[in-house]
C-alpha cells in the first residue's frame, strides 16, 4: 500500500538531492535542503503536540519556509487550514474556527493575535484554541536529526480545509481527507492526463507568488517540482516584469491578469522568450480573449477548469478551439433537471467524480448533502459535451434572470454579447424591472477602438437568444471588478449599476 500523502512529496525532495527546487529572495534552496526544513518545522510543530486531527492555519506566503510548514502539518496528520491575503476581518476569523495553532511569517499582520509559541511554554494544541501563533521563524530554527519523518497522517482524516472564494458572502471550507490528497495527480507523474502532461514539460522555472494556502499555486507547485523544476518565488507579481526578471518558463494567471499583461505587451512588448505555458484559472476565458492572447503571447495558454470541492476537472491545451476545455479525464455526466443524463450536444447540469474530490464542507450536513450527492459532486455549472468528448461551459445554474416568470441563464447571453466586435468582455446581471419583473443589465469592456451599441446588441441577442433574454440597459466599463479570489464580482456590478 502506498504511503499517505505527503510521502511522495518527500521522495521527490530526496530524489532532487542538490537540485536547485526554489528561487526564493536571491537565494537558491536545493532538494536536500527543503527537506531539512521540513524535518525542522516537524520538530517544531511536534514540539507544541501538533497530531492527526488538530487543525493548523497557515498564514504564510510562497518561500521555500511556507512549503516546509506546510508539508510538515501534513507529515504530523494535522488539519491544515489555509488562510489566504485580502479577506475581512470577519472572513479570516471564520475560517480560523476550530484551529489550535497558526503558523505566520507575517507576525505584524491581521489575524496573528495572540501569544506567540516559545519553547516548553505550551502543553498540546488542544488547549490553546486559536490563541498558539508561532512564528515560521521559530519552527525553522528547531533542531534537524537528519532522519526522514514518519507519516502520521490517517486517510481518513482531513487533510485539508479548502474555501471557496467568498463570493456569496462568506466562504465555505471544502473538507479533503488525506486518502484523496494521496490519490491526487500532481504529484504523480503516472497519473497526469495528456494536458497535464503537456504542461509539466513547460514547468522547468515556475514562478509563484501570493500564497502556498493557495490550492491552485500549490497543487502546481507540486507538479513542477515531480516535472523536475524550479520553484521562482516574486513579490509582487508585477507581471510581465516578473516573468522577464525570473526568466520564468510558466505561470498560473488570472482572466484578469492576462488581459493586462497582453495590453501591456502591445503598449510596449517586452522580451517573453522564455515563457512556454500560462496557466488560467479561477474563472472562465472568453473565446476573444483567448485569441487575443495567443496573437500577443503565442501559444502558451493552458486552460483548467475545476472547482475547489473537485480539484481539477479538465484542462485545454493551446491547441484546442477557443472555448473548448478539452476531454476531462475524470468521471463527468451532464444532467437534466430530472437528474439523468443528457446525450451529447445537449446541455445541462455537469456531475463529477474526481480522484481527490472533496469529502463535504465542513461542519455544514446539509449543504454537503445538496453538492455532494451518491459519490458525485454537482458543479452547479452547465455546459456540454460535444461528439468528441470536448467539454465546453455555458453558464450557472443559478446565475439567471427571470423574465415574465421565466427563467434565462445568464451565460448563454454573455457568450453572444461577447462575440460582437466591439466587446472585448460581457456580463449580464438581473435588474428589477416594472413590467417583467427582472431584465437584463449588461456591462461591456469594449474591444480596443470599438463602441458598442445598445441598439446592435439587443438585435443580436433577440435573434439568436430572443427578446427576453436582450439587454434592457449597456453599461460600459474598463474592466471588471474581482472577488478577492480574482474572479468576476457580479454583485459589485450590480449593485453599482
Amino acid at each position: 500500500m502506498a504511503e499517505q500523502f505527503p510521502g511522495p512529496v518527500l521522495d521527490l525532495l530526496d530524489a532532487a538531492g542538490d537540485r536547485t527546487v526554489f528561487e526564493h529572495a536571491g537565494e537558491e534552496v536545493s532538494g536536500a535542503r527543503l527537506l531539512g526544513m521540513v524535518r525542522r518545522a516537524v520538530g517544531g510543530l511536534g514540539k507544541h503536540g501538533v497530531g492527526p486531527g488538530d487543525g493548523v492555519a497557515m498564514l504564510l506566503g510562497v518561500g521555500p519556509g511556507a512549503f516546509a510548514a506546510i508539508l510538515a502539518a501534513h507529515v504530523l496528520g494535522a488539519r491544515v487550514v489555509g488562510v489566504r491575503p485580502g479577506l475581512t476581518e470577519a472572513q479570516r476569523e471564520h475560517l480560523l474556527r476550530d484551529v489550535a495553532v497558526r503558523v505566520t511569517d507575517r507576525p505584524e499582520g491581521p489575524g496573528t493575535h495572540g501569544t506567540h509559541g516559545t519553547p516548553g511554554n505550551h502543553g498540546t494544541p488542544g488547549n490553546h484554541g486559536a490563541g498558539l501563533v508561532l512564528a515560521l521563524d521559530e519552527l525553522l530554527s528547531a533542531p534537524d536529526d537528519g532522519v526522514r519523518p514518519r507519516v502520521r497522517a490517517r486517510p481518513g482524516d482531513v487533510a485539508r480545509l479548502l474555501h471557496t472564494s467568498g463570493s456569496t458572502g462568506v466562504p465555505k471550507a471544502c473538507a479533503q481527507t488525506y486518502a484523496a490528497m494521496t490519490a491526487g495527480w500532481a504529484h504523480r507523474p503516472e497519473a497526469w492526463p495528456p494536458a497535464v502532461r503537456a504542461l509539466a514539460g513547460h514547468m522547468d522555472r515556475f514562478l509563484v507568488f501570493g500564497t502556498l494556502a493557495s490550492q491552485v499555486m500549490m497543487e502546481y507547485g507540486l507538479l513542477a517540482l515531480a516535472a523536475g523544476g524550479t520553484l521562482v518565488t516574486a513579490d509582487p507579481p508585477v507581471l510581465p516584469d516578473a516573468l522577464v526578471r525570473y526568466r520564468a518558463t510558466a505561470s498560473v494567471i488570472t482572466v484578469a491578469r492576462l488581459t493586462k499583461l497582453v495590453a501591456a505587451q502591445r503598449a510596449s512588448p517586452v522580451d517573453l522568450g522564455s515563457l512556454r505555458a500560462l496557466m488560467v484559472s479561477g474563472s472562465p476565458l472568453e473565446p476573444g480573449r483567448l485569441r487575443e492572447a495567443a496573437e500577443v503571447l503565442g501559444p502558451v495558454v493552458f486552460h483548467g477548469y475545476g472547482q475547489t470541492e473537485t480539484g481539477m476537472i479538465s484542462m485545454a491545451t493551446p491547441e484546442e478551439p477557443a472555448g473548448s476545455l478539452g476531454v476531462p479525464p475524470v468521471d463527468l455526466e451532464i444532467r437534466d433537471p430530472s437528474g439523468l443524463p443528457v446525450p451529447p450536444g445537449t446541455d445541462g447540469e455537469l456531475f463529477v467524480r474526481t480522484p481527490a474530490q472533496g469529502c463535504g464542507y465542513w461542519r455544514e450536513p446539509a449543504l454537503s448533502a445538496e453538492v455532494f450527492t451518491g459519490g458525485w459532486v454537482r458543479t452547479r455549472d452547465l455546459g456540454r459535451l460535444d461528439a468528441s468528448g470536448r467539454l465546453w461551459l455555458t453558464g450557472r445554474v443559478r446565475d439567471v434572470i427571470i423574465v415574465n416568470a421565466n427563467v434565462y441563464y445568464a451565460g448563454p447571453v454573455e457568450r453572444l454579447l461577447a462575440g460582437h466586435p466591439s466587446v472585448a468582455e460581457a456580463y449580464v446581471v438581473a435588474v428589477p424591472d416594472d413590467s417583467t419583473g427582472e431584465a437584463v443589465h449588461a456591462f461591456v469592456v469594449p474591444a480596443a477602438g470599438r463602441a458598442p451599441d445598445l441598439g446592435e446588441l439587443r438585435a443580436l441577442v433577440t435573434a439568436e437568444l430572443g427578446g427576453a433574454c436582450a439587454p434592457t440597459r449597456l453599461t460600459l466599463i474598463d474592466e471588471v471588478p474581482l472577488t478577492a479570489a480574482g474572479k468576476p464580482d457580479k454583485r459589485r456590478l450590480a449593485a453599482g449599476g
